[in-house]
């Protein structure tokens, strides 16, 4: 079962797939960003661990992109194309250092110890 979900969700092997991301992949490279800019520090809590982990001129990069990519859309513009063609969108920076702050927040609750954080209101 596990199986046919992965081959279903492939964009190598699934035409839908396939479509889906590359509709995705417009839409980023049109305001300059990439997929993990998506990712919302407020959300989760692993999320904003793993984004406090990361040097900070990764932080840095993912703040501009996302304060170009909203003053484009406040002025309902996109990037111009010579851009939009030099833009990686699926070229991550956040899965692995967001894999591992989940693997030890699951290893923590595993040994019964007390989560390094607690959720808050902002």
């Amino acid at each position: 079962m596990a199986s046919l979900l992965k081959s279903f969700i492939d964009p190598k092997k699934n035409f839908l797939a396939r479509m889906h991301m590359k509709a995705i992949s417009t839409r980023l490279r049109r305001y300059g960003l990439r997929y993990d800019d998506l990712y919302d520090q407020y959300y989760s809590m692993d999320i904003k661990e793993a984004m406090n982990r990361l040097p900070r001129e990764v932080v840095d990069a993912r703040n501009q992109r996302l304060k170009r990519a909203m003053d484009l859309s406040m002025k309902h513009e996109y990037l111009p194309k010579d851009l939009q063609a030099v833009q990686t969108p699926f070229r991550g920076y956040l899965q692995e250092m967001l894999a591992l702050v989940e693997r030890e927040s699951k290893e923590r609750e595993a040994l019964g110890a007390l989560p390094l954080y607690q959720r808050t209101l902002p």
